[in-house]
C-alpha cells in the first residue's frame, strides 16, 4: 500500500466495503464466481496496484443469466413498493458507507474526493427518488368510444435490463438505472468499467447483503466483469429486452447496431461537445467560475464538461483574460487532498490522446492561450496528471469536432445577435449539454426555444457539467437520445399496455363497425 493511501485511508476503506487482494468480478448476489483472466486495478493517483478482479467467461455469464431470468419472475410479483422498501434499505447502506465508498471512487478514478463524495450522493439521491417512485408507477385512464366499455394504461416490469458504465462515473450511472429498474420491477445485470472493477465489486458486495437479508430472488442485482468482449454477451442476447450503455459515440453505435438487430431496446448515453454562449450581458465573475469547473472538474473527464466557450466579440478579450487567469490558480495533484482542484487522467491511454489534441489545434492553426503538458516528479510518479489547457480555435476545426475527454477548453468569438452563437453551438454532432451566460431575458428565452439550444439540456447562468436527479438526463444526436434518472424516465424500464374492459352484454365493435352472426 502505497504512502498516499495508507495517509487517506484507503486500506480501510477496501475493508470496510468488503474488499480483497483478489475478488471475484460475477456475481448473482451473495453467491460470487469467476473463471476469467485476472484484470488489475492500478490507481491513477500514484500507479500503485489496488487489487484483482476476476472477469467473467462465457460459461459465468449464463448462470448470471438464468439467474437473474428466474429471480424475475418472482421479484416481478412483489408490490411495488415493497420493493422500493428494499432500496431504502440499500440506501441506507449507501449513507452508512458513503465515505469509503467516495475514496475508492476517488483512488481508484482520479477525481477529488469532493466528487467522489458527490458521485455516492446522486447514489443516495436516486434512491431517495427511486422509493417515492415506488408508489408513483402510474398509468392513465381514458374514456371509449363504446358504451360500457373502459380503458386504461399500465406499465409492466419488462425484464433483465443489462447496464454498461463507463469509468468516470464509476457508480452513480449505475445506480440512475439500478435503483429504478429494481422499484419497476426489473432484474438489473451490470457491467462496470474495466478500469475500474473494484467499485463494481464493493456495490454488489453491499446490494447482495441487503438483498440477501431480505430474501430477495437470487439474480435481481448480478454483475460481470471484463472488456467489451463481456458486454456483448448482453447486447447480443435476446433475453436482455433493454441495454442501457454508457459512453463513447464509437462503442454506443456497435450496441446500438447489436441490439437493434434483435428489436431489443436501447438506451444510450453517449460523447457530448458542450459548449457556454457567453453574451455581453453576461455576468463574468459567474461565467468564470462555471466555465473554469466545467472544463477542469473530473480532469474533463465528464460527459457534460465544458468543451468551448463562445464569447461575443465585445466581452471576448475580457473574459478570455479571466479564464486565462483563472486557470494560474488551479492547483492539480492528489485527489484525496482537498486543497487539489484536479486530479489524474484515468490512464496514459487518457494522457496520450490528450497530447494528441493539443497537437492537432495548433496544427489546424489554432493558438495555445494556456499551455498543457504532462507533470513529472514527486507526487506525479503515475505518469497521468496533466496541466488544464486552453485554445483559441474555429468550430470547423476537426478536432473541435470531436470530444477531447481531457481538460483542454476551446474559445472562440461570434459576433452579432445570439443567433449566431447559436449556429456555432449547434454545429457540432453531439447534442448532451449546453449553456448560456447572460442577463438578457429575450436571449435566455431565444436559447430555450425551438430555435434555440438543440441539446437534452440547456441551462442559463449554470455551467454544462453537473445534473440533478430530479430530471431526465441525456441528449440528442450522436449524444444518444436516452434519458436516464429522474422527471419520467422510469418509464423506458417498463413495458406499456393498453387495457379495455368490457362490462357489458353485448360486443360492440370499435368505429361503429357490423359484424352480425
Amino acid at each position: 500500500m502505497s504512502k498516499i493511501a495508507e495517509e487517506f485511508g484507503i486500506k480501510q476503506a477496501l475493508k470496510d466495503l468488503g474488499l480483497n487482494e483478489v475478488n471475484n468480478g460475477t456475481s448473482t448476489g451473495e453467491n460470487w464466481f469467476s473463471n476469467g483472466e485476472i484484470i488489475e486495478s492500478y490507481s491513477p493517483v500514484d500507479g500503485e496496484l489496488i487489487g484483482k478482479v476476476k472477469s467473467t467467461t462465457k460459461e459465468d455469464y449464463e448462470k448470471v443469466i438464468t439467474a437473474a431470468e428466474k429471480g424475475f419472475k418472482e421479484w416481478r410479483t412483489w408490490p411495488a413498493p415493497q420493493r422500493g422498501e428494499i432500496v431504502r434499505q440499500f440506501n441506507d447502506e449507501l449513507r452508512r458507507l458513503k465515505e469509503p465508498l467516495g475514496k475508492l471512487v476517488s483512488y481508484e478514478m482520479g477525481k477529488s474526493y469532493q466528487e467522489g463524495l458527490g458521485e455516492v450522493q446522486e447514489m443516495i439521491d436516486i434512491c431517495d427518488f427511486a422509493v417515492g417512485l415506488s408508489r408513483q408507477l402510474h398509468g392513465l385512464t381514458m374514456h371509449s368510444e363504446r358504451p360500457g366499455h373502459r380503458m386504461y394504461e399500465q406499465y409492466h416490469p419488462l425484464g433483465v435490463v443489462g447496464i454498461i458504465s463507463a469509468f468516470n462515473f464509476p457508480v452513480a450511472v449505475w445506480s440512475w438505472n439500478t435503483a429504478l429498474a429494481w422499484v419497476c420491477g426489473d432484474a438489473c445485470i451490470w457491467k462496470g468499467s474495466e478500469k475500474t472493477p473494484l467499485t463494481s465489486v464493493a456495490c454488489q458486495n453491499i446490494a447482495a447483503r441487503v438483498f440477501s437479508e431480505n430474501k430477495v430472488p437470487e439474480g435481481i442485482s448480478a454483475l460481470i466483469t471484463g472488456d467489451y468482449k463481456v458486454g456483448e454477451m448482453m447486447t447480443k442476447d435476446e433475453r436482455v429486452p433493454l441495454i442501457s450503455a454508457t459512453g463513447s459515440i464509437r462503442m454506443g453505435k456497435i450496441v446500438a447496431q447489436a441490439v437493434a438487430a434483435r428489436l431489443g431496446k436501447s438506451l444510450l448515453e453517449l460523447g457530448g461537445n458542450n459548449a457556454i454562449i457567453v453574451t455581453p450581458d453576461a455576468n463574468i465573475k459567474n461565467t468564470v467560475i462555471g466555465a473554469v469547473f466545467g472544463a477542469v472538474g473530473t480532469c474533463g473527464q465528464r460527459c457534460t464538461s465544458t468543451r468551448r466557450l463562445i464569447i461575443h466579440e465585445d466581452v471576448y478579450d475580457e473574459v478570455k483574460d479571466a479564464i486565462v487567469n483563472a486557470y494560474k490558480q488551479i492547483r492539480i495533484g492528489n485527489p484525496l487532498d482537498e486543497n487539489n482542484h484536479v486530479g489524474p487522467l484515468i490512464d496514459k491511454d487518457a494522457v496520450k490522446n490528450y497530447q494528441a489534441a493539443l497537437d492537432k489545434v495548433v496544427e489546424e492553426g489554432g493558438k495555445i492561450l494556456v499551455e498543457g503538458g504532462v507533470l513529472e516528479g514527486e507526487g506525479y510518479e503515475s505518469g497521468c496528471y496533466v496541466k488544464p489547457a486552453i485554445a483559441e480555435a474555429k468550430n470547423s476545426f476537426e478536432i473541435v469536432q470531436h470530444e477531447t475527454f481531457a481538460p483542454v477548453l476551446y474559445i472562440m468569438k461570434y459576433s452579432g445577435d445570439v443567433s449566431n452563437a447559436l449556429e456555432l453551438q449547434n454545429g457540432v454532432r453531439q447534442g448532451l449539454s449546453s449553456a448560456i451566460m447572460t442577463n438578457n431575458l429575450r436571449e435566455a428565452e431565444r436559447f430555450l426555444s425551438a430555435e434555440g439550444s438543440d441539446c437534452g439540456i440547456a441551462n442559463v447562468n449554470i455551467g454544462t457539467s453537473g445534473a440533478e436527479i430530479g430530471g431526465a438526463f441525456g441528449g440528442e444526436k450522436e449524444t444518444g437520445g436516452g434519458r436516464e434518472s429522474g422527471s419520467d424516465a422510469w418509464k423506458v424500464y417498463m413495458r406499456r399496455q393498453t387495457n379495455t374492459i368490457n362490462y357489458t352484454t353485448e360486443l360492440p365493435l370499435a368505429q361503429g363497425i357490423k359484424f352480425d352472426l
